[in-house]
C-alpha cells in the first residue's frame, strides 16, 4: 500500500516524535518559501516593512548587534524551505515509479518558471541568472549520473564534476552550492543525523537554513494526505505561478 511506512533512516529524533508526513512536509516549504519571496520580492521596496523593530545584542561580543525589521524576520525564516525542498526531490527521486518523466517535470517547470523569475526580478523577460528548478534540475542528473556510474567511481565522479562546471556556467539560483547540496542530501540519504552534520556544515554560509534538519528529522516516511495529479502538479505549478502574481504586485500595484 501507497500510505505504508517505508524503510526510514535513522533520526536524531524518536519514531514517537516523526510525526510529519511528505505532505506536511510540503506544506511546511511553500509557505516558508512564499514568506521569503514576499518580503525578497514586495518587501523590500517598501519602506516601513525595512524599519527596525528589535536589536539583538550577543554576550561577551562575540558578533555584532544584529537589528531585525519584518523583511529581515521573513528572509531568516524562509531559508528554512530550500534544504526541506531539496529533501523532498530526492525523496521523490528515489520512490519515484518513473525517473525519467520525473526528470522531465523537473525540466519542464524550469523553462516554464523562467519567465516569471526573469519578470519579478526585473520587471522585464531577462535576467542574469535562472530559477531554482535549473538547480534541482541539474541535482536530478547528478543522481542518475551516480546510480548509473556506482561501479565506476572515475566516471562518477567525472560525471558529478561535469555537471558541477555546468552549474557555475548556469549561474541558477542558489549556484554550485546548491548542487553540491542536493548530492550531500542524496549520498547521506540513509542517515538523516549525518545529513543534518554534513548539510549544516556546508550551509554555513547561510545558518539558518540549518534549522530545516528539525523538519527532516520529523518525517515519518509517509506520504501524507496529498495525492492524485492535481496535488502533484499544483506544488510544481505554484513557484511559477506565485513569482508571476509577486511581479505585478511588485511592478503594478507598487508602481516600481
Amino acid at each position: 500500500m501507497e500510505n505504508q511506512k517505508t524503510f526510514m533512516p535513522r533520526s536524531i529524533f524518536p519514531e514517537r516524535m516523526q510525526i510529519l508526513s511528505g505532505s506536511g512536509l510540503k506544506l511546511i516549504a511553500i509557505l516558508l518559501m512564499l514568506v521569503d519571496h514576499i518580503a525578497a520580492d514586495v518587501l523590500k521596496v517598501v519602506g516601513w516593512a525595512n524599519q527596525v523593530l528589535f536589536t539583538v545584542s550577543f554576550p561577551f561580543g562575540i558578533m555584532q548587534p544584529k537589528s531585525y525589521s519584518l523583511y529581515r524576520i521573513m528572509r531568516d525564516a524562509g531559508r528554512v524551505a530550500m534544504p526541506i525542498f531539496v529533501f523532498l526531490m530526492v525523496e521523490g527521486f528515489l520512490h519515484t515509479r518513473n525517473r525519467l518523466k520525473y526528470g522531465r517535470n523537473l525540466f519542464l517547470f524550469a523553462l516554464i518558471s523562467e519567465i516569471p523569475w526573469n519578470y519579478v526580478h526585473t520587471g522585464t523577460l531577462r535576467y542574469a541568472s535562472q530559477n531554482v528548478f535549473f538547480t534541482l534540475f541539474l541535482g536530478y542528473l547528478g543522481m542518475c549520473a551516480a546510480e548509473y556510474f556506482w561501479e565506476n567511481r572515475g566516471l562518477q565522479f567525472l560525471s558529478l564534476l561535469a555537471l558541477l562546471a555546468v552549474s557555475f556556467y548556469l549561474k541558477a539560483d542558489y549556484g554550485w552550492k546548491g548542487y553540491i547540496f542536493i548530492l550531500i542530501m542524496y549520498f547521506l540519504r540513509n542517515e538523516r543525523p549525518a545529513q543534518a552534520i554534513v548539510g549544516s556544515c556546508w550551509l554555513h554560509y547561510e545558518w539558518k537554513a540549518c534549522f530545516a534538519f528539525l523538519f527532516i528529522n520529523l518525517y515519518n516516511g509517509e506520504r501524507g494526505f496529498i495525492r492524485g495529479k492535481f496535488g502533484k502538479y499544483f506544488f510544481y505549478a505554484f513557484y511559477p505561478v506565485h513569482l508571476l502574481i509577486l511581479g505585478f504586485i511588485r511592478f503594478g500595484m507598487l508602481g516600481k
